[in-house]
């Protein structure tokens, strides 16, 4: 007599196991993702929305875009080779080179170290209307103790970051829903793009806070921890869960930046308000929408700003200890690091400029990460089976061509020329 076949597994529970094949890959590029909804973004994101409403909102769909592809081919990288972006290229690279990257490296650190430690200060100076130096201070100390938490184990300190993103998310979900905008409008400004002499500086600036080099070396250590724990082996399987995790978490910061554009908006630029600086920002939502979106602003800023200052923090040991076999004690580093912020806090430097001229400095800086990561992950030698497909590696080579394009408008621009 027949065995009778097993009854097919129900959807529901189908996909409950998919899920909980799923969940425990997640943290890697959640992490990665505080960079692309960190103070800088608020900078650019709300000069963009307040100067030129919508119209560079296809900025940030194509920056999207462009981080779906950068943070997978970072996670296959340290995924098949088991080393970071950073040890690759010193593996891979005559030495003069990867002492070059590794200063581009740096720089993009500094830079990205500079803009979110003054937003996270902006953010309790705006909170609880102190002097913007001592709440620096306790910035300094905040960001220690959240990067103390990794000494419970690294998982823990991506779980506070996860939930970071999630205040970030809900806060500005709260702010669309409290300023109604032109869905319409949205939508047209989203898939047309619109640029001109005036609004490039804006948008390279977006691209430059979108499209981060930081975590483009991170990413590629985040999901190390991960790879030991399956033995060093399924590479296919571990790197299909972060692939997916990146599209989650990149389309989550997609829709935070949007939102910030979107706001700018329908609050700024529909009041003709021209907004000068983040602490403008918070004080004109007040009157203009009300005290709630004011507070939810001013907690998404912090939030965004003492997150992303950690994860700066990891990114910059990365880079020191990959392209040099130099280590140093992170909270050393975040000492060290804290000193520009602080300077430009005590000189009285416009935050917001400041901010947004980091965000370019990123920009200038992407093509040294992207640049190594496309040319390691298409050579068959370094990734074996895992080698890049053609297409893939034309698409990341047209993506950096984009880049250099963009900073090649600017310096025009800047020049004083015009389109």
């Amino acid at each position: 007599m027949e065995e009778p076949a097993p009854a097919p597994k129900s959807p529901s529970l189908s996909n409950r196991l998919r899920l909980r094949e799923f969940v425990p890959f997640v943290g890697p590029a959640f992490v990665a993702s505080i960079a692309y909804v960190d103070p800088g973004n608020f900078a650019t994101n709300i000069e963009a929305g307040a100067r030129f409403q919508y119209d560079l909102l296809w900025v940030l769909l194509w920056s999207n875009l462009m981080a779906i592809l950068v943070q997978t081919l970072s996670a296959k990288l340290g995924i098949v080779t088991g080393f970071s972006l950073p040890r690759n290229c010193r593996n891979w690279f005559p030495r003069p080179v990867t002492l070059g990257l590794w200063v581009a490296g740096e720089i993009s650190a500094l830079a990205t170290d500079l803009a979110e430690f003054l937003g996270a200060a902006i953010g309790f100076s705006l909170l609880f209307g102190w002097p913007l130096f001592p709440a620096a201070l306790l910035t300094g100390v905040s960001v220690f103790l959240i990067l103390a938490v990794e000494r419970l184990g690294f998982r823990r300190l991506e779980y506070l970051i996860m939930a970071f993103v999630g205040v970030i998310s809900l806060a500005y979900v709260i702010e669309i829903v409290m300023v109604r905008p032109d869905v319409h409008a949205i939508v047209k400004h989203v898939i047309f793009p619109s640029i001109n002499s005036q609004s490039i500086y804006v948008a390279v600036g977006m691209l430059g806070a979108t499209v981060m080099p930081h975590v483009v070396y991170l990413h590629s250590a985040l999901v190390l921890p991960r790879r030991a724990e399956l033995g060093n082996k399924d590479h296919t399987r571990h790197f299909r869960m972060e692939r997916i995790e990146v599209l989650v978490a990149m389309n989550v910061a997609w829709v935070v930046n949007s939102a910030m554009v979107i706001m700018a908006a329908a609050v700024f630029y529909a009041h003709g308000a021209h907004v000068q600086s983040l602490q403008e920002a918070h004080q004109t939502l007040r009157p203009m929408v009300g005290q709630l979106s004011s507070v939810l602003f001013g907690i998404a800023l912090l939030a965004s700003g003492l997150s992303s200052s950690a994860v700066g923090t990891l990114a910059g040991q990365v880079i020191l200890e990959g392209f040099l076999d130099v280590k140093m004690s992170i909270f050393l580093r975040r000492l060290l690091t804290m000193i520009p912020a602080m300077v430009v806090i005590a000189l009285g430097l416009d935050p917001l400029k400041i901010l947004v001229l980091s965000q370019v400095c990123l920009s200038f800086s992407l093509p040294f990460a992207i640049g190594p990561l496309v040319w390691l992950t298409s050579q068959r030698k370094v990734m074996g089976a895992h080698v890049n497909h053609r297409i893939t590696t034309a698409v990341a080579w047209l993506v950096t061509a984009i880049i250099i394009s963009l900073n090649a408008l600017l310096v025009y621009r800047v020049l004083g020329g015009s389109f």
